[in-house]
């Protein structure tokens, strides 16, 4: 591995400028597929380089392609640009300036590697075999509209022999690399939920059918839904995290909305999820006289390392950072991600790179990435796509 000390240096030259740009993409969040400053930032700030740009494929994205000197296999980098719709509570020189939205998932931080690892390949590119593709997706909350990006081509011509993804974690030492081989992360469903009764006034509920009660029982009901009807040993998580129903306190209301989501790691396993909850729904809207509409949706899929990719990982960042700084996750994550799309179709890994043990957790409105590990991040995806390129 001979370009870990041109790595560092180059590195070491732009770290100022990536971390004001971190900082600024922290000031001005925007929503998933909305990402239009922060694009035409990523767009300006690549157009001095040799780079080049492609057209947008599905809207606010941005991707460029750096041909080496030499002819080669293709090695792709992502990093998600979205923020998230919260109150930021953090005081900070840089804090959101739009309320409503902050960058709770560090994808600012990963925006900012990526274009670092960008700036840093762009120096040398005359000693890279082959090309380095550069991904920088929207709306990866929610939307997972990597999906979208994959399917309109983004990731063709030429096509990736290797997708890389970091993604900043809480719990970990600053600038720890961590992942796992296979299964990372899970996959992602979302369902909502509208129980009909019969609305009425608060001192005659027998005149009624009260859709809260109804609720209150269904979501009681489907806390058994994993536990007695998925084996002990499989994950499978079902979690509603809203209930709405009712504006004043003297009247039952027509109708309560539940929304939620499941997680799980088998895809077998998440086939049976949506029947047994609606037929949870089903059974107790039936004994209590109150009608029911269910949809579901699973817009994230499993996220599946390749073994041989992750093993080339880990020695990437030992050779960098020390044996230390490697960790190996013991167990995978029941979040979603939509990098799985990528690695659907193409081998490669998703990694984590620590923000601190005392870091509060992502999607937290006291979230902040931490800038002092932009350095290895960088060096970590540059140093990836260079080295894999470099051997047969």
């Amino acid at each position: 591995m001979s370009f870990k000390k041109k790595i560092f240096e180059i590195t070491d030259k732009i770290l100022p400028e990536i971390t004001s740009v971190r900082q600024n993409i922290h000031r001005y969040p925007e929503l998933a597929g909305q990402e239009v400053q922060t694009s035409r930032l990523v767009r300006n700030i690549l157009s001095f380089t040799d780079i080049k740009l492609l057209k947008p494929f599905i809207g606010t994205d941005a991707v460029g392609i750096l041909r080496g000197g030499k002819p080669g296999r293709n090695v792709t980098l992502r990093a998600d640009m979205d923020a998230l719709p919260l109150d930021e509570l953090n005081e900070l020189p840089y804090r959101s300036e739009l309320p409503g939205k902050m960058h709770a998932c560090g994808h600012d931080g990963h925006t900012a590697m990526l274009l670092g690892a960008a700036l840093v390949l762009n120096e040398f590119k005359e000693n890279i075999a082959g090309s380095v593709r550069f991904v920088f997706q929207p709306g990866e909350e929610i939307a997972a509209m990597g999906k979208a990006l994959v399917e309109a081509g983004a990731l063709l011509d030429p096509e990736p022999d290797a997708v890389f993804a970091l993604h900043g974690m809480s719990g970990m030492p600053v600038g720890m690399i961590a992942s796992r081989p296979g299964t990372i992360m899970a996959a992602a469903g979302f369902f909502k939920i509208v129980i009909a009764g019969r609305g009425g006034h608060g001192s005659k509920p027998e005149l009624t059918v009260d859709p809260i009660v109804t609720a209150c029982k269904v979501v009681d009901a489907m806390q058994t839904i994993c536990s007695r009807n998925i084996a002990s040993q499989d994950a499978a998580v079902i979690s509603v995290c809203r209930f709405e129903g009712g504006k004043n306190a003297n009247i039952i209301p027509e109708s309560v909305i539940l929304e939620g989501t499941t997680r799980f790691l088998d895809p077998q396993i998440g086939e049976q999820l949506p029947g047994l909850i609606e037929r949870t729904v089903k059974g107790v809207c039936a004994a209590l006289g109150a009608a029911y509409e269910f949809e579901y949706a699973l817009p994230y899929i499993p996220t599946v390392n390749n073994a041989k990719i992750y093993e080339f990982a880990r020695k990437v960042s030992q050779e960098y950072f020390g044996k230390s700084n490697w960790l190996e996750l013991p167990r995978s994550s029941m979040g979603g991600e939509d990098f799985s799309y990528y690695l659907a179709r193409y081998p490669g890994v998703f990694c984590n790179i620590g923000m601190g043990e005392t870091s509060p957790p992502i999607h937290n409105m006291n979230f902040n990435f931490n800038d002092d590990a932009l350095r290895n991040g960088i060096a970590f995806m540059a140093g990836s796509a260079v080295e894999f390129l470099s051997k047969d």
